[in-house]
This record gives structure tokens, C-alpha cells and sequence, in this order.
């Protein structure tokens, strides 16, 4: 082929491709010269490629931008997701608890009104008796509500011992209240008492078992499953062991029992004042003046024994400080006091008393029935309160 062929060729191409690029270019763009090996422009001619260098940069900066975005989202709704569920989790904990703390509390109040029935004086034994039935009906609606109650799945175990405890104080009144009734025509009280007092051993495991197996693993649970918050409640049906001991419940069946017969109470009945303390300083108050700094936790405590041979029950102490315009009178009751023992009272909260002028505290411990001897029921102390 000679060089005037290559150059018609060479010629050929372009102006075709004039053509072409005639027919799809944008008006406004500016006009291309052509060129090639043997054109013109030499190297500098013909079409010019856009340059590559830096082109995939920006690309990948958002791509790694709408990564960690999206991972940022992720994390986001998952911890959304888990303060929604540890709130739906404290939420159930808690209106589980608030449930079962209302049974527990209405529980209580059985146990409170068990003491004072067994505590009355001049309660005969079928007054017992009954007051026994209407106990029990209230436990057992405790047990029914219980039941209804749908705890968290973790505290489920938890649950069934709560209800456990329940129904053994209904077991225990249940018992309670049979022994009486086959005890209403004995006069061997000690059998009596002991009989009482295996059934009493019920109402005293139904606090273990709260305490133990309800109260403490659930607190655990909660703990272990970083629910905060949520209290677990308490549930103490007796409040005082020593009233449910077999000598106790002996004195008890003694009383009620006499009680049942009428007329005067048997054997000898009294008690005494036998000194009063001040507290936080341990004086011990006699016939001589005694300076006493005041102080909030200022308290005087008060003992009485039980010097006869009965059993004796809500034993009224009252102290009395004179003070202008009006005395200070304070009351205390002794729920039971069994022969020979001997239990105190404190008296506490002082907020008006007189400081540095002489005054006197006054205690009296109000006459049992049967008692004769009122002599020692009663003494007065003088005093002086300066200021600490």
C-alpha cells in the first residue's frame, strides 16, 4: 500500500467519525479537532479521556460513611431494644411484688390479731374458738389471692413457697383452734399447752419459709438479673415467739379456761414496778434528785415483773412528767408476761420536756385482775434536765 492510500484511509476515518460526532454532539460544546498518528495535533490531538486519578475516593468515603451509619443504627435500636425490655422486666417484677406484698401485709394482720386474741383479758375459751374460725376464713382468702397471682417465670419457685407459708398459718390456726376445742373440758393445762404449742409450730415456720425461700431468692433473682428497684416484701405473721412456747400456751389455756368458769380468778395474780432507766446514759432512777442531759434520744425504760403465779396480759404502763401548760403522759402496753418474768417498756420522744427546773417522772403500772397488792405498782422519781 503507498503513503497516498494511507493517507486516504487515514482520511476516511476521521471524517466519519466527524460525522458521526456531528450527528450526537451537544450544540454548545466546543468543536473537537481531529487528529491521529499522521494528523495535525500529533500526540496532543484527537479525543481526550478524562483523567482517573483520585475518581474512586469519594465512593468509598461514603460507602465507609453509610457503614459505620448504619452501623451506628444497629447499636442504636438495640440498646433501645434492651431498655425496653429491662423496663417491661422491672415492670412485671414490680407490680408482682406490690401484688404479693399486699397478701403478705393482710397475712400479717392475722398474726396481729391472733396475739391479741390469745392476749385479751377475760377472753373465755369458746371466745377463742370462734375468734379462731373467723381467723382462719381470713387466712384462707390470703391463700386464694395468692394463687390468682401470675409471677415473672424466674420468681415462679419464689411464688409457691410465699403461698406455702400462707397456707401453713392456716394449717397452724386450724390446729389451734382443734386443740382448744378438745382441751375445753381438761384440766390438765399442761397437756394443754403442749398440744397448742405443736400446732403453734406452724405459724412459726411460715415466717421461715417467707424469709428463707421466698423473700431471700427472690432478691437474688432480681439481683442476679440486675433488676433495681423492686422491693420484696416481708411477711411476719409472729411477732413475739415467746406467746406461742408450750409454757406459755399453758398459761394461756390456764387463763381462758378460768375465764370460762367465772367468778374470781384463781391463784395469785400481780405485778410490779421494778426499776426505770434513763437511756442512752444506763442511770437508774431512785429517791435522790438525778440530772439527765437532754438529748433526742433522751428515753426512760420501765421493767415490770410478773410476781404471781398466773399468766397476765396487756399490762398498761403509763409515764407522767409534769410540765406546763400540759403534763407529758406517755402509754405502753405489755402484750404478755408470763410468772416470774420480768419485761420492759421504753418510752421515747421528749421534745417539750422542761430544762433546768425541777420536775419528776412518774410511772404506774395499772393493777391486774385478782391483784390485791398495789403497793409496788407505782414510784416517782426527781429529776433535773440540763442541757447536754
Amino acid at each position: 500500500m503507498s503513503t497516498h492510500d494511507d493517507d486516504i484511509l487515514d482520511f476516511d476515518f476521521f471524517d466519519e467519525g466527524e460525522t458521526r460526532e456531528t450527528q450526537t454532539r451537544d450544540p454548545r460544546a466546543p468543536e473537537r479537532r481531529p487528529g491521529g498518528r499522521g494528523g495535525a495535533g500529533g500526540r496532543g490531538g484527537g479525543i481526550r479521556r478524562p483523567s482517573l486519578r483520585g475518581s474512586g475516593l469519594t465512593p468509598l468515603v461514603r460507602l465507609v460513611g453509610l457503614i459505620a451509619f448504619a452501623i451506628l443504627l444497629v447499636v442504636l435500636l438495640v440498646l433501645w431494644a434492651q431498655g425496653c425490655s429491662n423496663d417491661h422486666q422491672r415492670g412485671a417484677y414490680q407490680s408482682y411484688m406490690h401484688s404479693i406484698g399486699t397478701v403478705g401485709a393482710a397475712s400479717a394482720n392475722v398474726g396481729g390479731e391472733l396475739a391479741t386474741l390469745l392476749t385479751t383479758p377475760g377472753k373465755k375459751q369458746s371466745d377463742v374458738v370462734s375468734g379462731l374460725a373467723g381467723l382462719v376464713q381470713q387466712e384462707q382468702q390470703n391463700v386464694a389471692q395468692a394463687e390468682k397471682l401470675h409471677p415473672p417465670g424466674p420468681v415462679l419457685a419464689e411464688h409457691e413457697h410465699a403461698v406455702e407459708a400462707l397456707q401453713f398459718r392456716v394449717s397452724g390456726m386450724q390446729g389451734l383452734r382443734r386443740a382448744f376445742q378438745a382441751t375445753a373440758a381438761s384440766s390438765n393445762a399442761v397437756a394443754a399447752g403442749t398440744l397448742l404449742a405443736a400446732q403453734a409450730q406452724r405459724l412459726l415456720a411460715s415466717d421461715v419459709i417467707w424469709s428463707d425461700l421466698f423473700k431471700a431468692p427472690a432478691e437474688e433473682e432480681l439481683k442476679t438479673r440486675s433488676v433495681s428497684g423492686v422491693l420484696v416484701p416481708s411477711s411476719v405473721f409472729v411477732t413475739n415467739p415467746d406467746l406461742f412456747t408450750a409454757r406459755s400456751l399453758t398459761l394461756v389455756s390456764q387463763r381462758v379456761h378460768g375465764a370460762s368458769t367465772g367468778g374470781t380468778p384463781s391463784g395469785l395474780h400481780g405485778t410490779n414496778l421494778v426499776d426505770v432507766k434513763v437511756e442512752p446514759s444506763g442511770q437508774v432512777l431512785g429517791s435522790a434528785e438525778t440530772t439527765i442531759k437532754s438529748s433526742t434520744d433522751l428515753a426512760f425504760v420501765a421493767a415490770v415483773h410478773d410476781g404471781g403465779s398466773s399468766q397476765e396480759v396487756q399490762i398498761q404502763v403509763t409515764l407522767t412528767i409534769p410540765a406546763s401548760p400540759t403534763s407529758i403522759v406517755k402509754t405502753a402496753t405489755i402484750p404478755v408476761i408470763d410468772p416470774g418474768e420480768t419485761k420492759t417498756v421504753t418510752f421515747k420522744d421528749f421534745p417539750t420536756i422542761p430544762i433546768g427546773s425541777k420536775t419528776s417522772v412518774k410511772v404506774d403500772v395499772k393493777p391486774v385482775k385478782g391483784e390485791t397488792n398495789i403497793s409496788n405498782n407505782s414510784a416517782q422519781y426527781p429529776i433535773i434536765v440540763s442541757l447536754a
